[in-house]
């Protein structure tokens, strides 16, 4: 499995636009769901970490980047 250190600000923000694109389909499925869940949390810890004194960094593994980058 790949992983990456990124700028958790841009994670937030793209995972930001990744859940509204997800929310404005009418799709209810319960991938999709999961889907929104996971991203959720993903931007839940990038904004977290973007906000933090520490690295403000954060590390996604190649498959939570691309589900992201996949709904942005």
């Amino acid at each position: 499995m790949s992983y990456a250190l990124l700028d958790a600000d841009r994670v937030a923000k793209a995972a930001k636009t990744s859940l509204g694109v997800l929310q404005a389909s009418n799709e209810s499925s319960e991938a999709h769901q999961r889907k929104i869940i996971m991203i959720e949390r993903i931007e839940a810890l990038a904004r977290a970490a973007a906000e933090s004194d520490a690295g403000k960094a954060v590390t996604l593994t190649s498959e939570e980047f691309w589900l992201i980058s996949r709904n942005w």
